[in-house]
This record gives structure tokens, sequence and C-alpha cells, in this order.
């Protein structure tokens, strides 16, 4: 996949001054050696601080060894004044880990109290106002500790994405779709930047791109990949003009942005003026690494690339869509799944999910459009039962009034046929009714939710987190109520 980054990760250790160098050295260089057989490269960076200027010494040193984040290692007690001022200057996600004790035959000379000086660290970082990513146990052995580095790598990669993201959007959210904007603000907070387009201009681009040489090209990789679901070969080649369009767009727009993500418009007037709608070129960018969000989603957009960029695979975007018939859930489901029928629903969308992660897929018309629209003009979307298997559904969002909020809820794709049609999949989350109710409609969020491919809830938590949302939801279990829970229903 393209569009994601790669980074390099430094291990800078400290150390107080009443404690020896030595200890915070060696316990470093043991966790070197136990990241480097088990994950792969690390740069160690040979300065241990101890003051501040140390501290400027081995900032300059990661800065010219290319580090994009960095893990701050208390092998000893660590001086919280050099050590947070250097997550402060580091341009980049920033790790605390701390030593814990070898063993009881040298709790003297070798004793390095670095649980203690975690505390420090930890309360300098808040008057600092710096953020820092801090383990769930954050003291460990050599070997525990290279384990928290390298579940620290999503979340770093994630951090450097969104730091060098551009949203392209093109067109204002369609009427009666108020769900898909909130307020920008918050984007910016972030560092992402973001440039919104005209359809006019999509328009004239496409346009500009009728006779394209590589357009052929396109069309046969389409066909490779539909197969026998290649039920609309007639509408190939304006499928490959306006893939070809997006492609050329990111490269001239991009500017100073490394990563890109677009929220795109395909509706109403899309089909007429186009011809066709765009849900498989949207899903064929998405498994390049480009993820596309429908209906102008911007916050969509920017979810799909989290997820992207912490799951390294093809996501998608789905409405939370509607409820599963009882007569199906008592035929396919109860009995063969422990899951109770307000557990389950439907996550649909037109067609915009990439064909790797569909069971079947065809080429079809957008059924709803086509309710009102000739048939032709509505032909591109990309029809399928999602894949059964683990899934992570999750979003970030602004509120109205420009605060970040997110949610995220781990369960299933049931390997059960939906019997409908698009993009669609039956998914079960463990207490989904509860989590409907005082998560999704109490906390405002809109329909459209992000789906990654497995379970990638303790990262993407940890992701929210570090950006500043104060509030996570998730599906809580049986016994523990949310805030807007009646105890008494």
């Amino acid at each position: 996949m393209i569009n994601i980054p790669q980074i390099k990760i430094g291990i800078v250790s400290v150390s107080r001054d009443c404690f020896p160098m030595s200890l915070s050295e060696t316990r470093r260089k043991a966790v070197v050696e136990a990241y480097k057989a088990k994950y792969g490269e690390i740069y160690e960076c040979p300065v241990c601080i101890e003051n501040e200027v140390h501290m400027m010494a081995a900032l300059g040193d990661v800065n010219q060894a290319g580090c994009d984040a960095l893990v701050i290692y208390l092998g000893n007690f660590g001086p919280e004044t050099s050590e947070t001022l250097l997550a402060k200057k580091f341009d980049g996600p920033v790790m605390f880990v701390a030593a814990a004790e070898e063993t009881g035959n040298n709790l003297i000379g070798g004793r390095g109290d670095a649980y203690c000086g975690m505390l420090n660290a930890s309360y300098n970082l808040k008057l600092r106002n710096v953020k820092a990513y801090i383990p769930e146990y954050p003291v460990g052995t050599a070997e525990e500790c290279a384990d928290m580095i390298h579940e620290f790598e999503p979340v770093a990669k994630a951090i450097v994405g969104l730091n060098n993201l551009k949203v392209i959007s093109f067109g204002p959210r369609p009427q009666d779709f108020l769900a898909c904007n909130a307020p920008i603000k918050q984007l910016y907070n972030l560092g992402v930047e973001i440039e919104e387009n005209s359809e006019l201009d999509l328009f004239e681009s496409f346009h500009k791109h009728a006779g394209d040489e590589r357009i052929p090209e396109v069309v046969k990789s389409m066909e490779a990949e539909l197969g026998a679901g290649n039920k609309k070969p007639e509408i190939l080649s304006k499928l490959a003009q306006y893939e070809l369009t997006l492609l050329d767009w990111v490269e001239a727009h991009k500017g100073s942005r490394k990563y890109v993500c677009i929220a795109g418009k395909c509706w109403p007037a899309f089909q007429t003026q186009f011809g066709f709608v765009p849900c498989y070129v949207n899903s064929r960018l998405t498994a390049m690494g480009i993820p596309v969000s429908c209906e102008v989603d911007i916050y969509g957009a920017v979810s799909e690339f989290i997820g992207t960029v912490i799951s390294n695979d093809t996501v998608t975007l789905l409405d939370i869509n509607n409820t599963v018939p009882k007569d199906l859930y008592e035929e396919d489901i109860k009995g063969k799944f422990d899951y109770t029928l307000k557990d389950t629903f439907m996550g649909f969308h037109c067609g915009n999910t990439a064909a790797g992660k569909l069971s079947f897929c065809e080429m079809k018309y957008q059924l709803i459009m086509a309710r009102s629209l000739p048939e032709e003009v509505t032909q591109g979307t990309l029809e399928g039962d999602i894949v059964p298997g683990d899934i992570t559904f999750f979003r970030i969002q602004s509120t109205s009034d420009a605060k970040l909020t997110a949610y995220i809820a781990q369960g299933e794709v049931l390997p059960v046929a939906t019997r409908s049609f698009g993009a669609i999949g039956i998914f079960a989350i463990p207490e989904m009714g509860r989590f409907y109710r005082h998560v999704l409609v109490e906390k405002n969020f809109p329909h459209h939710g992000a789906v990654a491919f497995g379970h990638f809830g303790k990262a993407l938590f940890e992701v929210f987190k570090y950006l500043g949302v104060e509030e996570i939801g998730f599906n809580q279990p049986k016994g523990m109520l949310y805030k807007t829970e009646n105890p008494f229903a």
C-alpha cells in the first residue's frame, strides 16, 4: 500500500545524576538488543541524558539520525526536567517507559528506582503541557519494554501521518446530510491540512482526462480485479478516467504534505453529470492506501486514514444502517453465534468497499439512486457481502461546538448471508444495543463509521488519547452503566 508512513524510532536513555549512568546505559542496550531480536531496527542514541546540555546533544543526534518517533527510557530514576524538555523539543510522537529492577541480589548498587521516576516524569509532562504515550503498565524488563515499544509503533505512525496529512474534499455535503458536516477547527489543531474544492473543479479535470493514454491499462486492472463480477464492462473506461483524475489531483495538490485522504462527492448531481457513480473507484483508491469517504465526510476520511495506518490494511466506511430482521436472526444466527438480536446490525454502503474485503463482488447500478434516476447513470457500485471476521468500528469526530470526540467498538462480521444489496455485512458487537443508544445516539455521532478488519481497539484508543480526545466511547459490558443509562430499566 502507498500513502502510509514508514517511521524510524529512536531510543534515548536518561539518568539522574545521583545514580550510576552506566546502569541506565546498560539497561538501554539490553532493550535495544531485545527489540532488534524480535521486531527489527531501532536507533540507539549514544548520549545518555543527565542534564540539559546532554539533552540538547541527544536531540541533535536523534534529529540527525532521522528519527520520526522517540522512546525516552528511564534506566534509573531519571532527571525529570531534562527528559521532559526533550519530549517538548522533539518534533514527533514520544513514548516514556521505565526499567524494572532485575534481581533481588543487587538492590543496593544496582537499584534504579525508575518506578518512582516515572511518577515525576508524568507530573512534569503535565506541567509543560507535553503529550506523550505512556503504556498501561510502563515499567518492565528489557523484553517487556521491547514489546511496549512495538505497541507504540502503530500509534506513532498514526500521529506522524496526521501531522503530515492533507484532506482533499470536493463539494459541500449533500442536502439533509448535515451529520457529515462538522467544524474543521479541530483538524487544524491535530496538524491536518484541508483543501476544499468545488465539484466543478473536479468535473473540469475529469473532462481534461478524456482520451488519457493510461485508461486502457487501468481498465485491464479493473477487469482482472472484477473477474466474473464484471457485469458493467461498458462503464469501466469512464471509471478509469475518473480514477486517473483523482490520482493526478492528489499528486498535483499534495503540496508540502506527505499523505492524503479524500472526502468525495457522490450525489445528487454527480451521477447525472459524470454519468456514473464513483463507488468502485473510491474502493480502489482506499485499497491503495488513499482512503476516500462518501458524501464529503471529512472526519470520516480522517478516521479511515487512521485505521489504514494502524491496521496497515484496507479499511472501509459504512453506514450503521439497519437492524437484522428477527426471522433472519432466528434462522441463521440464534444458537449458532453467542449474540442477541440487539447485538447485531447491518453495516452498508452503496459499493465503496474494496473487492479484497468482499466475499464476492459484482459491478452493479445503485438501486436507491435508480429509483429516481435513469439506471444507466447510477452504474459503478461494487456489491457483495463483506468478508466475515474480526472488525473494529470506530470514528473520530468534532461536536457542533468544536470538541473532539471518538468511539471504538470491537466485534465481528458474521459468516451469514445478508440477502440484501450494496457492500454490506451482518455485524455483531457485544452490547451493541446499549452502545447504539448511549454512545452513538446520545453523543450525536453521524451514521458513518470507519471499519478496520481486525481488532485494533487498543492502538486506536491510545491514538485518540494522544490526540487529546477526552471522551472515548466504547461498548461497555453488562453491569457497567453508561452515564445516561437508566439503572431501573
